[in-house]
């Protein structure tokens, strides 16, 4: 009986000697496994931000100046914009189809950019717009704007050409946006031109 008891009471030892080398086995690769992912979140986060500035250049004769700044962070693009030298009022600012504006008349840059072939319209317009219709922004008497919006339909540098703002050009308008005539809201002149580039 006693050899029984011995028996049985070494075979528990080892039973409880293996179950606690198990739990720090598990609890080791579980803070190595919580490690890891941190680390691949930490270095996916990193990834996400992106930043492009761009220079805006005068055309048609302007005295227009300023830069425009996107920003990805979290699957979201802002931007920001500041523009110098336009009469005071309100000005259209759109993203337009291609990286150029080498012509004199912002020409170059093409139409607005429309990759899901839209109609023109406000931002967020449930009728429909361009992905590069931004819209009006307010000029005060010094001769300064400001934009700044934010979306997650842009991407910068991306593999989704419906998004990707990289390879197109921001352009600034003499006139303000009506929102209404197509294809492009008869906003006037091109005074202002940046290529989006990386």
């Amino acid at each position: 009986m006693k050899r029984i008891s011995l028996s049985l009471v070494f075979c528990a030892s080892l039973f409880i000697i293996g179950c606690k080398n198990d739990k720090k086995d598990n609890d080791a690769e579980n803070a190595a496994e919580t490690e890891m992912n941190s680390e691949m979140e930490a270095q996916q986060d990193e990834e996400e931000v992106k930043e492009i500035t761009v220079p805006l250049e005068p055309k048609s004769g302007s005295n227009l100046g300023g830069e425009v700044t996107f920003t990805q962070e979290n699957g979201e693009v802002t931007m920001e914009a500041t523009i110098t030298g336009l009469a005071e009022g309100q000005h259209a600012i759109h993203i337009h189809q291609k990286a150029d504006c080498s012509a004199e008349d912002g020409t170059s840059a093409g139409g607005h950019w429309n990759p899901t072939n839209e109609k023109h319209g406000k931002w967020g317009d449930a009728e429909g717009y361009h992905k590069g219709d931004i819209g009006n922004f307010e000029v005060d008497a010094n001769g300064e704007g400001t934009v700044s919006m934010t979306t997650d339909e842009w991407c910068i540098d991306c593999d989704d050409e419906n998004k990707n703002i990289v390879g197109k050009a921001i352009i600034v308008h003499d006139g303000v946006d009506d929102f209404t005539s197509q294809p492009s809201g008869d906003a006037g002149t091109r005074v202002g031109c940046g290529v989006i580039k990386m």
